[in-house]
């Protein structure tokens, strides 16, 4: 028998969401007092009866997206002494500490498209700490939350980021997970750059996703098929760092939740198709500092000022240092291939889009960096915390090489165990991460790795697929 007419769960129209959702993210920006945010938020869960549930999201060490749905009544009665089980998580906690805490980030809350991720719930982000409430190291999420608040204290400069995210639309529900079997994806488009007809299944899906990150306050700017075969990219405006890097998340997740509805797989491998284009993360880059642009210098090279050149020589220093940040999977090498535009080139260009580093024309206002060499599925708050400790501590090159590490051709590995090797020698490397965690980097890593062939050849292996971090094969994984 019917009963839906009993339930009376909340489902807000789109344009509504978009108000509420931007007016969260125009608090965080203007970092209103988090206590009166919680305060705000909880009276709004208490008043609002249609909500059933809140969706806590965390990601672990390699980017890996969680979600957590706790009973509203419950959240708001023991939002203090939320725990769960760290030692179910990859590069998280050992059996014997396995007891980890969450604790909430209400500013970062989001409501939610009810015909995408069901009515009554509602999205929120959360840090990891441990059973003493300190917070846990191998959460970088957190470590990037403080270390921006820290920026910000000091003198007032902020991160402002743009990510430019491409993604393949596959035939079939869960084609990843099922690539063991298949071995091979298949398009449902094969137009290629800016072409697809209106209604056809990669434009719809492409505007479905759409209207629903405009819901969820994205501020899209583009959005159209990309290059390869039945690849897609949406673009979004800057934003500052720690909101960029959890719409990055909420991107993919919105992405992959509106495939399903379409009986379809988003897939951000980089590389899940050889002989064609990959799925790159373009991360568009700069600082501000009470409302002055920092890398802008009418009178610089390429209008980019000395500290932005600074900033871009010191990442340019430490390329190869986090190389396995920005590029974290066997599968990922692939894509740092010459013959389809790959940036693997560590140097800077106004024009070299094979360059790591590409500075774009830009003005006071959007003079910018944009790092070409990210791969979809690296963890975006890893990911920003190292660019921004790179750029802003790491070593300059010495002055006594006369060519300069900017101006001669170098290039990033084109393996993960060169990467791997590279970046568990690196001094710099394992101080922004730190010792522990730094080890539990390289161990996840040789782990995906000793599970794939080491010669890759001109053909995806199932492996690389199987074992990729973000494809999650439960059953799979266990085998091993």
């Amino acid at each position: 028998m019917e009963r839906n007419h009993l339930r009376t769960f909340l489902e807000i129209p789109y344009e509504e969401l978009e108000e509420l959702n931007l007016e969260a993210k125009r608090e965080r920006i203007e970092r209103v007092d988090p206590g009166n945010i919680e305060e705000k938020r909880r009276k709004y869960l208490t008043d609002e009866k249609r909500i059933k549930a809140v969706t806590i999201c965390f990601s672990d060490l390699e980017g890996r997206f969680h979600m957590l749905d706790y009973d509203k009544k419950f959240l708001l009665h023991s939002a203090k002494n939320l725990t769960f089980d760290g030692s179910s998580i990859r590069g998280f906690a050992e059996i014997s500490e396995s007891d980890l805490k969450l604790s909430i980030d209400w500013p970062a809350f989001y409501w939610l498209p009810a015909d995408i991720f069901g009515p009554g719930k509602i999205v929120v982000f959360g840090e990891v700490s441990e059973q003493d409430g300190a917070p846990y190291a191998a959460d970088f999420r957190s470590k990037l939350h403080r270390y921006t608040d820290e920026m910000y204290r000091a003198d007032g400069t902020v991160m402002h980021v743009a990510p430019e995210i491409e993604g393949f639309l596959f035939k079939g529900l869960d084609a990843e997970r099922t690539y063991h079997e298949t071995g091979e994806f298949e398009y449902i488009s094969t137009g290629g750059y800016y072409h697809s007809l209106p209604q056809d299944p990669l434009r719809q899906f492409i505007d479905r996703a759409a209207e629903a990150q405009r819901a969820m306050g994205f501020l899209n700017e583009k959005d159209h098929p990309e290059v390869a075969p039945s690849q897609f990219e949406m673009n979004f405006g800057f934003s500052e760092a720690m909101v960029a890097a959890d719409q990055i998340q909420l991107y993919k997740l919105i992405c992959r939740q509106v495939a399903s509805g379409f009986g379809l797989t988003a897939c951000f491998l980089p590389k899940p198709v050889a002989g064609v284009n990959g799925n790159g993360m373009h991360c568009n880059m700069s600082l501000n500092r009470k409302g002055k642009n920092l890398f802008y210098d009418p009178d610089g090279e390429s209008k980019l000022s000395e500290f932005g050149w600074k900033f871009v020589d010191r990442v340019l220093n430490s390329a190869v240092d986090f190389c396995l940040v920005m590029n974290p999977s066997v599968n990922a090498y692939r894509r740092l291939d010459p013959n389809f535009e790959a940036p693997n080139q560590i140097k800077a260009s106004a024009v070299n889009r094979a360059s790591m580093v590409r500075i774009p024309l830009g003005n006071e206002r959007t003079s910018r960096i944009e790092f070409r060499s990210v791969s979809p599925d690296a963890n975006p708050y890893l990911l920003l915390y190292s660019l921004l400790r790179a750029g802003q501590e790491g070593p300059l090159p010495d002055p006594a090489d006369a060519e300069g590490k900017r101006a001669r051709t170098r290039f990033l590995p084109d393996n993960i165990y060169d990467a791997i090797r590279l970046f568990k020698s690196s001094r710099l490397a394992a101080e922004v991460l730190g010792e522990v965690c730094h080890g539990k980097y390289v161990e996840l890593k040789q782990m995906s790795a000793d599970r794939c062939p080491k010669e890759l050849g001109t053909r995806v292996k199932r492996g690389e697929v199987m074992f990729h971090h973000e494809v999650t094969n439960q059953h799979l994984w266990n085998m091993f």
